[in-house]
């Protein structure tokens, strides 16, 4: 019995979960749904008052997130995402942020990936 991975990228959780629940009839051997990003830092921005001045970096504000250094924010607010001149999303041009990682036996491997692919995955 040998094994083979998936990776698969989704534009909202609620996609991934979907195909997920799909995925398990089929005796899935690891199967993980995660958010990722471009920068370090994954806390979402809780809303504060830009008024108040407590803003961290302009990447806290325009792109959602709370960078986990100074040089972090910096970066990211030089970014084409942050200045609103951009059509990408959170996760880029594609707004694929969301990634299905499977790990699942090898005779199975095309039905997954039928799956995945009916469900709006990107593999």
């Amino acid at each position: 019995m040998s094994e083979k991975s998936i990776l698969a990228y989704f534009k909202s959780p609620e996609e991934a979960e979907a195909v997920s629940r799909k995925l398990q009839s089929l005796r899935v051997i690891d199967m993980s749904i995660n958010r990722f990003s471009k920068y370090p830092g994954d806390a979402q921005y809780s809303g504060n008052n830009p008024l108040t001045g407590d803003i961290p970096s302009l990447a806290t504000m325009t792109l959602n997130s709370t960078p986990d250094s100074r040089s972090a924010g910096i970066l990211a607010a030089a970014d084409t995402s942050a200045s609103g001149m951009s059509h990408g999303g959170e996760g880029g041009p594609t707004g694929r942020d969301i990634l299905l990682t499977v790990v699942l036996d090898s005779e199975v491997f095309e039905q997954a990936l039928s799956l995945i692919e009916e469900a709006g995955g990107m593999i």
